[in-house]
């Protein structure tokens, strides 16, 4: 494996002079890509900041990292993106295909690049994680995805969120495990600990190595391997009698009884219990691609995972003899694809994205979780490259068959007709937001439609606790990742005086105070094509007054939603648009002022509850959980502390003369 470097050093030719991406500089460019051999490798993508864009494997490095600066309508949004930022390519060379696979897996995972992502991360689908870099392991269920260390592990996505939760519930009850992400108590366990629960984790009641084989055991269910853990749990039971330990061995009976009723509700049994496998089948449009995964095992299907997809963000495999430029196929129709009716090319570029959902999928599983063979809907262009990879990493022969007959064709089938089930739920959703978006651009005389849409609304009681939300849609869905709460700072906000036009216009002040230019990449991309105020006509001529004064009133679309009749009001107008509630734009507001109105209230709770929970004295500089205690137990009350004096203070326990007289300043400013 050889390991081929740029000719300067990038972070010194950074330093002397800005360097231009790569698509600006055609000479800089060609001589690259010359320098690039056409073997198997994995090739690397910079910016100029240094920083890991991309990174991909081929078995013709040279041809494959030229397709990227050649015939750019094919790309996708997301790749034209990174490919405007590239002023770098490294690459490694290695022998074969299946070597190149396993590299890329590995650099990955290690530096996580940002446009590294095949799969949408939609929030639509579950996650359940193990952070198995810590002594005590967490579990629990998450929609987002991100590892913060190579060590945790994620299982899924999980398709029936409703199933999963009832199956970590029944976990919990089975085996002892931590019930709480917090301590409730510093110095005793709680009552889990004492009906056998949790064994005692808070205080470290149980060494790691113990705790980190209870939840090997747990891991197993996730992994689809209940069958195996079933048997386990018996020869435990059985060795346990045999040593006449019968409180252990009757702890294993009813974890096997309880893990025999988690397959109960099973629907689906296959004939064949000797094989594990996977089945994975998709259905597309012109847009987007949503696969289904099956896990069977010992006959039983254990799991159903779902991911979607971009068609167009795959780079397809040409020919060996001639991969100097991306194949492309016809533009997909309207209407959901069949076998029957599909070209050749556009079985190639579906079994390309069945081929890297497979690769994504297993790069995150243990290798114990990979199945002995894989049914696939369509053939894969790299299949014995992907089968070789897969056969090496669990260390046992992996199989992937694309059946055309009997028992395994049809489970294959099953996959698809679930795939196109799911592929309608999608269009219809989108199409809905779609239609939405046009009605609301309508409605307010847009340009555009608008892609992005902000939401802002305040939440306290009276003045205390005063906060607001932003809450982002995007493309009439909500983006998550872009919500951002935000604490009022005005100092005439307080409890007792409040005043929501003021807090408005601080909140919009601070989010849009440094965007004057909107010419910058980041600022253009953070640009919102309509900002929403929760509010009437008030509200909203503070909003206005604040962007009038940053000179962005021309910039940025500004409307407000009141509550009470769903009225739409418009800078300078004095009467509402005439509107119908019940139209899809309409609607599409209120779901954003909702979302709004949501996410403020939580954040105002939350703020609220801390400091309900806070006592006085963790404001006293220097007094720690444990004085606090001995204080309390001395004086009983915060009020009889508060009337105490610097002697008596200093006679408690603990209490020196120096602490003493801290808190008495504090009581007696």
């Amino acid at each position: 494996m050889v390991n081929q470097a740029s000719d300067t050093n990038l972070t010194e030719q950074t330093a002397m002079h800005p360097v231009l991406p790569l698509v600006h500089e055609s000479e800089r460019l060609e001589r690259r890509l010359k320098e690039i051999p056409p073997t198997p490798g994995v090739y690397l993508m910079r910016d100029k900041a240094d920083n890991i864009l991309y990174i991909g494997k081929s078995k013709k490095l040279r041809s494959r990292v030229r397709s990227y600066f050649r015939d750019k309508h094919w790309h996708s949004p997301r790749i034209g993106m990174m490919v405007q930022q590239v002023v770098e390519i490294e690459f490694i060379v290695t022998d074969t295909e299946a070597e190149a696979l396993a590299l890329e897996d590995n650099l990955i995972k290690k530096h996580q690049p940002y446009f590294n992502v095949l799969l949408k991360d939609d929030k639509k689908y579950p996650f359940l994680c193990i952070t198995w870099s810590e002594n005590y392991p967490r579990i629990f269920i998450t929609r987002r995805r991100s590892l913060t260390h190579k060590t945790d592990r994620y299982y899924g996505p999980y398709v029936d969120v409703g199933r999963l939760r009832s199956t970590l519930r029944l976990v919990k009850r089975v085996f002892p495990l931590r019930q709480r992400p917090k301590p409730l108590f510093k110095d005793r366990p709680c009552l889990n600990y004492d009906i056998g629960r949790c064994p005692g984790v808070c205080q470290e009641l149980v060494t790691p190595e113990d705790y980190h084989r209870i939840v090997q055991k747990v891991a197993m269910i996730f992994q689809g391997r209940t069958g195996e853990l079933i048997d386990l749990l018996a020869q435990q039971m059985e060795t346990a009698a045999e040593n006449l330990n019968f409180e252990t061995a009757a702890r294993a009976r009813d974890q096997i009884k309880a893990l025999q009723t988690i397959g109960i509700d099973q629907k689906v049994s296959l004939p064949d219990d000797r094989v594990s496998r996977d089945a994975i089948a998709l259905a597309a449009n012109d847009k987007q691609a949503c696969v289904q995964l099956f896990q069977v095992r010992a006959g039983k299907l254990v799991g159903r995972l779902g991911f979607v997809a971009d068609v167009g963000r795959f780079q397809l495999a040409a020919p060996a003899e001639d991969f100097s430029e991306p194949l492309m196929a016809e533009p997909l129709t309207a209407e959901p694809l069949t076998v029957d009716h599909l070209k050749p090319e556009k079985t190639l570029e579906f079994g390309g994205i069945l081929q890297r959902v497979l690769e994504e999928h297993y790069q995150t599983v243990d290798p114990v979780e990979i199945p002995l063979e894989i049914l696939v809907q369509y053939e894969l262009p790299e299949e014995s490259m992907l089968a070789e990879w897969l056969s090496e990493y669990k260390g046992r022969k992996v199989t992937i068959i694309n059946p055309q007959r009997q028992t395994k064709a049809d489970l294959v089938e099953m996959v698809e007709r679930n795939a196109q089930y799911e592929l309608e739920r999608v269009q219809k959703f989108s199409d809905r937001n779609t239609q939405a978006m046009e009605d609301l651009a309508e409605i307010l005389d847009l340009p555009d439609l608008p892609h992005r849409i902000e939401g802002y609304d305040i939440s306290h009681i009276q003045g205390s606790d005063a906060v607001a939300s932003r809450v982002v849609f995007i493309d009439g869905l909500p983006a998550k990742q872009h919500y951002r709460h935000y604490k009022i700072k005005n100092p005439n906000v307080r409890a007792g005086h409040s005043d929501d036009f003021a807090s408005l216009a601080e909140v919009i002040r601070r989010r849009f105070r440094d965007y004057g230019d909107w010419s910058g990449e980041k600022l253009a991309a953070d640009k919102p094509d309509l900002v929403m105020i929760d509010g009437g006509k008030g509200q909203l001529s503070a909003v206005v007054a604040v962007l009038r004064e940053l000179n962005l009133l021309e910039e940025l679309n500004v409307v407000s939603l009141a509550k009470q009749r769903e009225e739409i009001f418009l800078p300078g107008e004095s009467l509402p648009i005439p509107t119908d509630a019940e139209q899809s734009g309409v609607q599409l507001l209120r779901r954003l002022r909702d979302e709004a109105h949501r996410f403020a209230i939580t954040f105002h709770r939350d703020k609220r509850t801390e400091r309900m929970r806070r006592s006085r004295l963790d404001e006293v500089p220097g007094l720690g959980y444990t004085r606090q205690k001995q204080l309390l137990a001395h004086f009983c009350s915060v009020d009889y502390i508060r009337m105490a004096t610097m002697e008596q203070l200093a006679e408690v326990e603990g209490i020196g003369s120096k602490i003493a007289q801290q808190i008495y300043d504090y009581f007696h400013p």
